[in-house]
């Protein structure tokens, strides 16, 4: 099974690669959306700033990202990768994805920001991504920004500190992570396992 992690240019994506090898895939990493048929699943990653991240994928594609994904390709978002999910961000100007209705603001100044380190997941409902993923379960997060929608019928799982995050989202073949699964040891491992596995359908 073959996977591709989207590459903004921005930063060190390895760690993400090495994780998806370690559960059996086959990664590429791409600068460009033009090959769909040869990958089972997509991924974006959490590195790098709003804007660029989209002029990434807008100028150096030659398909559409609503037409390459089409309705059945999983698409895995990671903090950032979530984030581009979104109509607009607070980071940006830049127009979003635009493939889930909602925006993404920064995190209000009650709280440090950028806020870092590892938080519990309270599941608000299960579906494949969380499968053998307990309540509770801790996961590591480096982010400034949330996403904020009114359909909060897409929010798997969220987070607790102070306010509530969302920290899981689906809406049909699109999974995004506020946190980094990379980084989250062996519930991230079993949750990036879980994603191939939704690939390999």
């Amino acid at each position: 099974m073959k996977v591709a992690i989207f590459d903004y240019g921005a930063g060190n994506i390895f760690s993400l690669k090495n994780s998806l090898e370690k559960n059996d895939a086959q990664v590429d990493v791409i600068t460009g959306l033009n090959k769909s048929k040869e990958y089972s699943g997509l991924l974006l990653p959490g590195v790098g700033n709003f804007d660029p991240a989209i002029r990434s994928i807008r100028d150096y594609s030659s398909t559409d990202f609503k037409d390459y994904v089409g309705e059945s390709m999983p698409v895995l978002g990671i903090c950032l990768g979530m984030e581009m999910f979104f109509e607009k961000s607070e980071e940006g100007k830049e127009q979003g994805l635009s493939v889930i209705d909602g925006e993404v603001v920064l995190l209000p100044n009650t709280m440090k920001v950028p806020h870092m380190g590892w938080n519990s997941l309270e599941i608000e409902r299960q579906n494949n991504f969380l499968e053998g993923i307990n309540e509770g379960s801790w996961v590591y997060f480096v982010h400034s920004y949330m996403i904020k929608t009114k359909e909060t019928g897409l929010i798997v799982a969220s987070t607790d500190y102070g306010i509530k995050v969302p920290a899981v989202i689906q809406q049909k073949n699109f999974i995004g992570t506020q946190f980094h699964p990379e980084k989250s040891g062996k519930i991230g491992s079993l949750m990036l396992s879980n994603f191939l596995s939704e690939c390999k359908k």
